[in-house]
């Protein structure tokens, strides 16, 4: 399975990177951690929203609506799906503390991007979950000189206790090990790709750098 931090594809020239990297590793299936920015992929993806996504799009994929524009991609907003046997879920949006409380319905615009106490509780009531993703970062993760993680991610994983945790957003690799889980910061698209396989009931994650360039050349 193909695993794929921050794509940032409305770009052309980190489109042209994506799709080359469907085209090279030739996937079954694709998880991506947010800011994905295109919707029509070779392969099924599962993915989260970040912060910078179409969000007409998003609202049409948060209402089980199938966009014209979308060919091959699924939403995890607060859901799980089985992919490749795997339970994989997902939280979309970031963290807004003027936003957090309020109705999803209420947010508007840009806006759109962030999620709310809503969103959290739907998905601390999911079961069973191998592999969590979300653009948001826990703590004890990153450090710019502060910790720019999460409280309600935090809660989510001691609720969820996946074996994996998959965070996008701050475009560097990092990982940790918080409590049961092990949570990797993936880098970006454009700079890494990642491959994940269960093997005798435990999920492998491994990085790979690649040379394809902003434009998907060689």
């Amino acid at each position: 399975m193909l695993v794929l931090g921050d794509a940032h594809a409305a770009e052309p020239d980190r489109r042209e990177t994506l799709l080359e990297l469907y085209r090279t590793v030739d996937p079954d299936r694709v998880l991506q951690a947010g800011d994905l920015e295109h919707y029509d992929l070779p392969a099924p993806t599962w993915f989260v929203a970040g912060n910078n996504e179409d969000f007409d799009v998003i609202d049409a994929f948060r209402a089980g609506e199938n966009p014209p524009e979308a060919a091959n991609v699924h939403l995890l907003a607060s859901t799980v799906a089985t992919v490749d046997g795997i339970r994989v879920a997902g939280l979309s949006g970031n963290y807004s503390p003027t936003r957090y409380d309020l109705p999803r319905d209420e947010l508007e615009g840009d806006r759109r991007r962030h999620f709310t106490h809503e969103d959290v509780g739907r998905a601390a009531e999911l079961d069973d979950v191998d592999v969590f993703l979300t653009h948001e970062a826990p703590n004890d993760l990153l450090s710019y000189g502060y910790d720019p993680g999460c409280e309600h991610v935090d809660d989510l994983l001691e609720a969820l206790s996946p074996s994996l945790c998959l965070v996008g957003h701050h475009h560097r690799h990092r990982e940790a090990e918080i409590g049961d889980t092990r949570v990797v910061s993936l880098a970006p698209a454009w700079e890494r790709y990642y491959t994940l396989e269960s093997v005798d009931g435990s999920l492998r994650l491994e990085g790979h750098d690649h040379e394809f360039g902003s434009d998907g050349s060689r």
